[in-house]
């Protein structure tokens, strides 16, 4: 644990595996509130968060961007301190010298829910218009459970063993998020 007056160096902390030798996230921050930064396969930042359970963000952010996720370097703090964690990431940042893609440009594709809209086949988005609100939301919920499955199976050749739960509620929307 940090004190919440000293901010550590991205460079002075070592590299995490994302998902070490038996498929888990590293435990280590279940519970822990701090600052986080992700790296892809070729240790190049890629983001730079904050959270009152890094477990469950890296787990979310995992499930959204499962080619990006491979390593993490973090730092904790006794209590929630939004000021600190700001000023810990505004420091990463500057000190990678560029913005990373998942702060900028693709923000949304870190932080919020997958949409499934797009991976609807032709005929599926032709006939959303011409259908009632249930039939819609059956269709919504099916689209979901492909995008799903896809997502499920791409952490499955990475061997992930940590258990992955979806928001069933959010498919009806044609969301997918962690419950």
């Amino acid at each position: 644990m940090s004190a919440t007056t000293d901010i550590p160096s991205l460079e002075s902390l070592g590299f995490l595996p994302y998902i070490n030798d038996v498929g888990e996230l590293p435990e280590i921050l279940q519970n822990q509130i701090g600052i986080y930064a992700i790296f892809d396969r070729s240790q190049d930042l890629q983001f730079v968060g904050y959270s009152r359970d890094i477990y469950l963000s890296l787990k979310q952010h995992l499930v959204r961007q499962p080619e990006l996720c491979y390593w993490v370097k973090a730092t904790t703090i006794d209590r929630p301190n939004r000021t600190f964690l700001e000023s810990v990431q505004a420091s990463w940042i500057a000190e990678n010298g560029s913005i990373p893609i998942g702060n900028g440009e693709a923000n949304s594709q870190w932080l919020d829910p997958i949409s499934t809209h797009h991976a609807m086949t032709a005929a599926e988005s032709d006939s959303f218009g011409d259908l009632d609100g249930l039939a819609q939301i059956k269709l919504l919920k099916q689209v979901a459970r492909r995008v799903e499955d896809t997502i499920l199976a791409k952490l499955q050749e990475r061997g992930v063993q940590a258990e992955i739960r979806f928001n069933p509620k959010l498919k009806e929307q044609g969301l997918l998020d962690l419950k």
